[in-house]
């Protein structure tokens, strides 16, 4: 379970050697049902507390997906603003350059890709639209 949630895989893409992943997953539910992950995390809360080892204002967990609708892709907008937001695209390709522009440990530096491109970030040339 733990592997799934710090890699973000789905449940099917679990390596084998945890176990079938539709077991693990059947065991993960039953013990969410049973509060045992909230029984767990208010345990380790308790204990660090009660060692003066923990600030709770600095906790905090988070879980969000967006998704979009397939039709998302074609939403029309205003030129005003569709102005704003390349602008803030040139605004943030411009703060990336600087970034990228420090030198690698191999005394290199770094190269940029042209906006609009992912400089071959997948690895395999291949485009991701």
């Amino acid at each position: 379970m733990v592997w799934r949630f710090r890699t973000g895989a789905q449940w099917r893409e679990m390596p084998a050697e945890f176990g079938a992943w539709p077991t693990v997953y059947g065991r993960f539910r039953v013990w969410r049902d049973a509060g045992v992950f909230t029984a767990l995390l208010e345990g380790l809360i308790s204990e660090a507390a009660r060692r003066g080892e923990t600030d709770i204002s600095l906790v905090s967990v988070d879980s969000s997906t967006a998704r979009a609708h397939q039709e998302a892709a074609g939403m029309r907008i205003d030129a005003e603003v569709l102005d704003a937001l390349e602008k803030a695209a040139a605004e943030q390709d411009r703060a990336r350059q600087k970034g990228a522009a420090r030198t690698r440990p191999t005394g290199r530096r770094a190269q940029t890709a042209p906006a609009g491109t992912s400089g071959g970030a997948c690895g395999d040339g291949a485009s991701s639209a």
